[in-house]
């Protein structure tokens, strides 16, 4: 029988944030953190196995609500997944239509399965499949993504929203090139290469938009698909030419989230003390990794021995100016930071972050001025006016009550300021399901309680 997978805790009450910084008398931080697997790895090898040509086995997959909703998207659309203590069990079967599929808030479900259509329409199933998801789904940006369903030959019913909910109607046949805008998110040209290796003529992907943010997210995708086998040529910078052929997986092994790490490796910093990050890989296309030089720029130590990454800070933190155009999904964590930082700070190339789980940048604003602190969102970056050389252990920044916006990464932010700040509450810290069901255990833990 199938297993399922438990989508982590409800909203729940109002969370107590631990104070812990040696500033406030408290011992430095010593701890070794476990961090469960990438959530972007785990989304994508569940799609390509779910297009393999033989079952796959995966270890190390991310047990949260975002792998929950991808696991029964796929079920819906006929791949059979055994959810084992150990391993997971992937076995693919003829995608079909006529299903409706529950986002909830996933990027990567309403991004990656969509196109999943075009392969039951190829396979003579063209009944319409229908995707919806939670309420705040309903608003970040499809458009891009249903215009480039249509010039592949599917009909999309969207009301003209270009938002969820949609339908989509599959076409018979599929043409081998297609231009996309990518410029609200990287996971519109991720989901149309995923699914590219099957369609008959493979598929040229062309973005045509100004900006690209997150490339370290395509090029995960690409070293994903010839992991498994496929040909990806790169002509230039703008255009992926993904060959026709076979996907082989067999056995997968998913690397732990660095992004996730990042809010552990930032408690270093701001409550001062060590952590470690285990099972940190050498080479990884994931955007976490930018984390050691950034938390190095601000004021931290960052070693990396055998695969465990150890991260020192002295629970003063310095301002920085940083491009976070590759990387923006670590953005919240950083922001935490810059607010109790010394000097200002800057963030920049983060505009489509304005379409994530919540509009982020305008969150990030709000919640650091709601502590007391300054910071300024435009279209494109945040501006931090920071904290002088703090006369107390606050740095002038008070308690309040933070909202978290349904998004996992505000709840985290609000977690690392309550570091350092006493009095924070976290409204729904069980948004961090998303990702990461037990990250109230976690974060009690590497505290020591």
């Amino acid at each position: 029988m199938s297993g399922s997978l438990r989508p982590g805790t409800g909203p729940g009450e109002v969370w107590d944030a631990p104070t812990h910084t040696v500033r406030h008398g408290h011992a430095p931080l010593n701890a070794t953190v476990e961090v469960p697997g990438s959530k972007s790895l785990t989304n994508r090898f569940l799609v390509l196995a779910a297009l393999a040509d033989a079952p796959v086995t995966m270890r190390g997959g991310l047990v949260s609500r975002d792998s929950a909703l991808m696991i029964e998207a796929l079920r819906a659309l006929g791949v059979s997944i055994d959810v084992g203590a150990d391993a997971w069990t992937i076995t693919p079967g003829p995608l079909r239509g006529g299903v409706s599929i529950d986002c909830g808030l996933a990027g990567t479900v309403m991004r990656f399965v969509p196109p999943l259509a075009l392969l039951a329409g190829l396979a003579g199933d063209i009944r319409p499949i229908t995707f919806d998801g939670d309420p705040g789904a309903r608003v970040r940006p499809m458009g891009a993504l249903i215009n480039t369903l249509r010039a592949l030959g599917a009909a999309v019913e969207d009301d003209g929203r270009g938002t969820l909910p949609f339908t989509v109607t599959p076409p018979t046949t599929v043409p081998d090139a297609v231009d996309v805008d990518s410029s609200a998110s990287s996971q519109f040209v991720t989901a149309l290469l995923l699914v590219a290796p099957r369609l008959p003529g493979g598929l040229t992907v062309r973005h045509i938009g100004e900006a690209l943010p997150s490339l370290p997210h395509i090029d995960m995708t690409c070293e994903t698909l010839r992991g498994a086998g496929v040909r990806v040529d790169q002509p230039d910078e703008r255009t992926w030419v993904v060959h026709p052929g076979a996907l082989s997986l067999a056995d997968v092994r998913v690397e732990p989230d660095l992004s996730n790490a990042g809010a552990f490796m930032a408690a270093a910093l701001a409550a001062g003390g060590t952590v470690r990050i285990p099972g940190w890989p050498a080479v990884t296309t994931q955007p976490g990794a930018l984390y050691p030089e950034l938390l190095e720029r601000m004021g931290g130590r960052c070693v990396l021995d055998g695969d465990v990454m150890t991260v020192t800070g002295t629970g003063e933190v310095r301002g920085i100016t940083a491009d976070l155009s590759p990387a923006g999904e670590i953005t919240p964590t950083i922001a935490a930071l810059c607010a109790m930082a010394t000097g200002g700070s800057k963030l920049t190339g983060i505009g489509h972050l304005r379409g994530h789980e919540t509009d982020r940048l305008a969150a990030i604003a709000a919640e650091v001025q709601r502590v007391g602190g300054t910071c300024e969102a435009d279209d494109d970056s945040l501006t931090f006016g920071g904290v002088p050389s703090p006369d107390d252990a606050s740095g002038g920044l008070s308690g309040a009550v933070m909202e978290t916006y349904h998004d996992h990464r505000m709840a985290t932010l609000a977690a690392i300021v309550g570091l350092v700040v006493p009095g924070i509450q976290v409204i729904n810290v069980g948004t961090t399901a998303k990702t990461m069901p037990d990250f109230p255990s976690m974060w009690a833990e590497m505290l020591g309680g």
